[in-house]
């Protein structure tokens, strides 16, 4: 192979929001607890970003997306009033509830479309450990496991784009990163890979303002997974 597609995962690939919300109802029906969990998955992932920031300022050494998620998620238990309600084995395993989450629908199919065409990987800011277990979950048949772990850093530092085309033994421009994401595409780009768009309306819910276009000058801009893999079959 020579050229690869690297994958954004959180949003782009998965729904975060309605997965995580999903095993919080069931957590909280089992505790006659009376709280909205789409509210409550939206705070806990409000807390992902300030938390990775900290990593990529420098003011805290690098660790794992899961050791975020669950110092995020003892926060926003008290934050909602129910720290009490969780020992920690039940914290344990809600926070691994970002493990299990469901691909949009076009997404399988649109991976298969792309395998032959070149390697498939994601570069997510999960651990590798994570990446793993999410692609049993979702049945991804990835080539390879890329991501923030390699580089010891978070999307959008250049080091995680990069470190995935050095995995992969390709130069950046062989290499394109697939993201609903401007933003990352937009780090992708200044790190010298390729980039491909498309939109996920609902990924943040129906009030979603943020990445429903392409603002950049993208090489590939499709609708879905399925689109984007016929318009680069089209091109291969």
């Amino acid at each position: 192979m020579n050229q690869a597609f690297i994958f954004d995962v959180f949003g782009t690939l998965v729904d975060w929001r309605t997965g995580v919300a999903t095993q919080l109802k069931r957590a909280f029906e089992m505790r006659s607890l009376s709280l909205d969990p789409l509210a409550f998955s939206d705070h806990w992932r409000a807390l992902y970003g300030p938390a990775m920031d900290r990593v990529r300022s420098g003011s805290r050494g690098y660790v794992r997306l899961e050791e975020l998620h669950r110092e995020n998620l003892d926060e926003t238990l008290q934050v909602f009033g129910i720290g009490d309600a969780f020992d920690h084995q039940a914290r344990e395993d809600l926070s691994s509830a970002w493990e299990r989450l469901p691909p949009w629908p076009d997404v399988c199919a649109g991976m298969a479309r792309l395998q032959p065409l070149g390697f498939l990987a994601p570069c997510s800011n999960a651990s590798i450990a994570m990446s793993v277990r999410m692609a049993r979950y979702a049945d991804f048949r990835w080539d390879a496991i890329c991501g923030a772990e390699l580089a010891r850093d978070y999307k959008p530092s250049p080091s995680v784009y990069l470190a995935a085309a050095k995995a992969l033994a390709l130069p950046p421009e062989r290499v394109v990163m697939v993201a609903a994401h401007n933003g990352d595409l937009a780090a992708a780009s200044q790190a010298g890979l390729r980039t491909a768009f498309f939109p996920r309306a609902n990924e943040h819910g129906p009030g979603q303002k943020t990445n429903l276009v392409a603002d950049g000058d993208w090489d590939f801009v499709a609708a879905d997974l399925s689109d984007l893999a016929r318009k680069i079959e089209e091109r291969s």
